[in-house]
């Protein structure tokens, strides 16, 4: 009966400590994203969060989880917190806790004490030292969470008594002005202390030991796999935001408000109404436009992309399959590997180079959509044969085994069994290759944009600019010998030199990062239909 009455207590309180500990996690949490909201603008410093001031909120919370962590860790020292920590926080433990201790110690030695770069260090480094080895040498429930805890008391206090403001600059004393301001101390500060609390909280939630290690490890992942998912959101967010007032500018919505198209059908014509004009992507830069757009850009993009995968796909995937069904395996394969490898971690601005000094001269010696074609294209090239190799070696040879045992031939084997299989491999390849060599600068402003201004309204009419001529080649298109413009080099163009824009702009910054949202939507509308044909490939197999 005693034995019973004991284990209920202690029952009750690991699960009051739980709740305590997930409440630690859920309050990191919100830190965490709070503070992602400020590095992004959308929170601002200065401001406040339901009247109060965000920098004291900040810090308020911060002094609060710290103590909770503590407490927790000491609580299950003294013995009021049912936990299984080890003799020690081990070496991780230790390496985490001294490094923002290190650098705390160096700052509080330059910017207090008024000490050199030398004399920083020194301090940094001896801080740092003594609470990695306090951490190192103490059982791990107080090891793993007072020097954490007392790590975001100590910064929730410097926001509490605005030794941290929002008015802090912390001028770094270098050959150039360079400065720390608290726009982006503070929400940096919150953010890693957000994480380090919150694993220290996991590690507390799991009772410490084997299991806490565990459940700290699984948490510090999920913050950091949502943080690189929130980045990726505030970038596109932030684009956006910032792009919509220039990409709307002039913009029209109804009916018989847009341009007419006219449809030719069975020698009758069909003129169509756009219920909608939205001039930055329906025009170009022209003297006489009432409102400035990028559409030659936009055509210019596509054709340069279109043309890459057009030059690099079949060659890429024809020397996957000689390389992988044919040759055989040894020197030879190794060093086409290095090279396909190498190939693809060349800077792009080399292939710029090699564009201009080998494909311009023999190309009217002038910059042509037909050299930047080739020039992507060899980008392109090296990823489509690795992942295209990859994906082909990946398929089971008992698939091959098995075909040829029906007396198919190697070829249609190839064809019928190994291809389909590898396709979504390949896919994915092309996918990533389109998505690097979109939104290229340097190869397209050496080879196929003309001159620093931008270029006129006109776009590529490179499918209606073929014509059949008698002699060789037989076939001719004038149009891919012509220089034009693509959104990259625009906006480059537009950034670097502000040129292009004319009168017409009333405000230069808007149509800049509408040229840029614009870009960024015609790389994810390339990646949307890679992707949409990797799932296609991957549920026709999974159907077969």
């Amino acid at each position: 009966m005693a034995g019973a009455t004991r284990s209920a207590l202690v029952n009750r309180k690991t699960s009051g400590a739980e709740f305590a500990a997930a409440a630690a996690i859920g309050l990191s949490t919100i830190l965490f994203v709070l503070s992602i909201a400020s590095l992004a603008e959308q929170l601002s410093i200065t401001g406040s969060v339901v009247g109060v001031p965000t920098v004291t909120l900040l810090g308020g919370a911060l002094v609060l989880l710290g103590g909770a962590v503590a407490a927790f860790g000491v609580g299950s020292r003294l013995g009021y917190v049912g936990t299984n920590p080890d003799r020690s926080a081990g070496l991780v433990a230790a390496v985490a806790a001294g490094t923002p201790w290190a650098v705390i110690g160096g700052g509080v030695a330059s910017g207090l004490l008024g000490v050199g770069t030398v004399l920083a260090l020194v301090a940094g480094l001896l801080t740092g030292g003594v609470v990695s080895a306090a951490t190192a040498f103490s059982r791990e429930d107080i090891g793993s969470t007072v020097p954490i805890g007392a790590l975001s008391i100590v910064t929730g206090l410097l926001f509490l008594t605005s030794a941290l403001g929002p008015e802090w600059v912390w001028n770094l004393g270098w050959e150039q002005t360079a400065s720390l301001t608290a726009e982006f101390v503070i929400p940096l500060a919150t953010l890693l202390n957000a994480m380090y609390a919150g694993w220290a909280a996991s590690k507390a939630y799991g009772g410490f030991g084997a299991r806490g290690r565990h459940v700290g490890a699984y948490v510090l992942v999920y913050l950091n796999a949502l943080s690189i998912v929130a980045f990726l959101f505030v970038l596109v967010a932030f684009t956006v935001v910032r792009g919509i007032p220039g990409l709307l500018n002039g913009a029209e919505f109804g009916l018989g408000v847009g341009p007419a198209t006219t449809i030719e059908l069975g020698g009758f014509g069909f003129t169509f109404v756009w219920p909608f004009s939205v001039p930055f992507v329906m025009n170009g830069v022209a003297l006489l436009n009432d409102f400035q757009g990028v559409l030659p850009a936009i055509v210019g993009t596509i054709w340069l992309v279109v043309g890459a995968v057009l030059f690099a796909v079949p060659l890429g995937i024809g020397a996957a399959i000689f390389l992988t069904e044919y040759a055989e395996q040894g020197p030879f394969t190794q060093i086409v590997e290095i090279a396909t490898n190498g190939l693809w971690s060349t800077p792009s601005i080399v292939f710029g180079l090699f564009g201009f000094a080998f494909l311009i001269p023999r190309f009217g010696n002038s910059k042509s959509l037909l050299a930047g074609m080739l020039t992507l294209g060899f980008m392109l090239l090296p990823l489509v044969l690795i992942t295209s190799r990859e994906a082909m070696i990946s398929v089971p040879d008992e698939y091959r085994d098995a075909s040829a045992a029906l007396g198919v031939s190697k070829w249609q084997t190839i064809r019928s069994v190994v291809l389909p299989a590898a396709l979504p491999g390949v896919v994915t390849g092309v996918i990533l290759g389109v998505g690097r060599i979109a939104g290229e600068t340097a190869p397209i402003l050496l080879t196929m944009a003309g001159g620093t201004f931008v270029p006129g309204s006109q776009t590529a009419d490179v499918i209606g600019s073929f014509e059949f001529i008698a002699s060789p080649p037989f076939v001719t298109n004038p149009e891919l010998l012509q220089a034009t413009s693509a959104l990259p080099y625009q906006l480059f163009a537009l950034i670097t030199a502000g040129v292009g824009l004319g009168d017409n702009v009333a405000n230069p910054e808007e149509f800049r990062w509408a040229t840029a949202l614009v870009l960024l939507a015609v790389v994810l509308s390339f990646y949307a239909v890679g992707i949409a044909t990797r799932y296609y490939f991957r549920r026709k197999l999974s159907y077969e």
